[in-house]
């Protein structure tokens, strides 16, 4: 796709739904993890992405194990009463197995002995000394869980491409896997452009504004499993953002900018990324609020994408629609972004055929939209997400069910 020139217009009919355009980049670029694996230990594993499926070395639990506080018996012996011939220690084998009529005391996770197949709870039974009275007849298979059914032996139990949360480091550690393959992460360099930018420790003279995009756009992309490198912001002029980008693409396996990504008069990130090399610019333009301008381009294999300079439409198009980009540079194949459900507490309305990112804050009436500003820094800080109308669902009307996407945090 050529990007658009300078004083060129973007033509509706051409824009992308953000679907649309991100499988249209994906086919034009095809994006495989760049660094390989390497091993990291569990305690540092949270958070990366699993690059070899988990797979259960054995039957969990290894034993059939009570869930109650009570006795191990046979359930053919009925409600008769029975003697109790020892008890279970956590941590231990049986003493040995029980016949008819007998039972032994266990704790809530003891291994039954061998010839029980049911635990009858402390609270269902009278014991006087070592006889056992039952109140009613146990079930057969009652109160434990059998041997093999959490995981057997050969089960794929976390697939390669998940990233490792506290669920998947539960499994990891009790199937012994303490050396963890996972993908290496791939580095991602930020490049600001911008005339007015100065930096965020320095004072914003009449017409400069502090740079503040790269700090979300790098907190968005680690939150991604990205590694970050940050270079100097570039001025408006076109060597100046060429130089800029070339630089990324030595040290980085992608490049993200922000500003410049439109067709004004001094937008020349588009044009740029079309002069260093093939595919160049896959997809300028969605048909979105907020971020229409944004860019995806690449140089070879390297992702570039060029996102807007207003703060609000920066960030949003990275989460809501660039993120498929860098997950796929993480080796992350099994993504599960969690969606807060709520109601509307007044209504949220787009416009048909048009895909909206509406910052919204929620309260004990349900969700309320906030006033789409692109220009505005804090507004994202105060929402509490974003709710998606469109394209073709652009009305939610007050008390109508709503979901909303939270900001990627780490």
């Amino acid at each position: 796709m050529r990007a658009m020139r300078a004083g060129e217009t973007f033509e509706e009919i051409r824009l992308l739904e953000p679907r649309a355009a991100i499988a249209s980049y994906l086919d034009a670029v095809p994006l495989t993890p760049p660094r390989g694996t390497e091993r990291v230990q569990l305690a540092s594993a949270h958070g990366r992405i699993l690059a070899r499926d988990a797979v259960a070395d054995a039957d969990y639990p290894a034993d059939d194990r009570s869930t109650m506080d009570g006795f191990a018996l046979r359930s053919a012996d009925g409600a008769a009463a029975r003697r109790i011939v020892g008890a279970v220690r956590m941590g231990a084998a049986p003493p040995g197995p029980i016949a008819a009529g007998e039972a032994m005391r266990i704790p809530t996770g003891g291994v039954l002995p061998p010839g029980a197949d049911a635990v009858l709870p402390l609270e269902d039974a009278d014991a006087e000394g070592d006889r056992l009275l039952p109140h009613e007849a146990p079930e057969p298979r009652a109160c434990f869980t059998p041997r093999g059914e959490d995981m057997r032996r050969g089960d794929l139990v976390v697939r390669a491409g998940r990233r490792i949360g506290a669920p998947e480091l539960s499994v990891l550690a009790t199937l012994g896997i303490v050396d963890v393959e996972v993908f290496a992460r791939p580095v991602v360099a930020v490049v600001s452009t911008g005339d007015e930018l100065v930096d965020a420790a320095l004072r914003a003279a009449t017409g400069q504004v502090r740079d503040s995009n790269r700090w979300a756009i790098a907190g968005a992309l680690a939150a991604l499993g990205c590694d970050v490198v940050h270079l100097p912001p570039a001025r408006d002029e076109p060597e100046i953002v060429r130089g800029r980008i070339a630089d990324a693409l030595s040290r980085a396996d992608a490049v993200v900018l922000t500003g410049g990504s439109s067709v004004g008069g001094r937008d020349c990130v588009p044009a740029t990324i079309d002069a260093l090399g093939r595919p160049g610019v896959v997809v300028h333009g969605l048909k979105v609020k907020p971020g229409k301008p944004a860019v995806f381009g690449a140089v070879g294999r390297a992702p570039i994408v060029g996102l807007p300079g207003n703060p609000a439409s920066a960030l949003t198009i990275l989460d809501a629609v660039a993120a498929p980009i860098f997950r796929a540079l993480t080796g992350e194949r099994h993504a599960r972004r969690a969606v807060v459900p709520s109601v509307a507490a007044v209504p949220f309305a787009g416009r048909p055929g048009w895909t909206w990112y509406v910052p919204a804050v929620l309260g004990a009436e349900g969700a309320r939209p906030l006033p789409l500003r692109s220009s505005h820094t804090a507004l994202l800080a105060r929402a509490d997400g974003y709710v998606i109308l469109g394209p073709d669902h652009v009305h939610i009307a007050a008390g109508e069910p709503l979901e909303i996407a939270p900001y990627a945090r780490p």
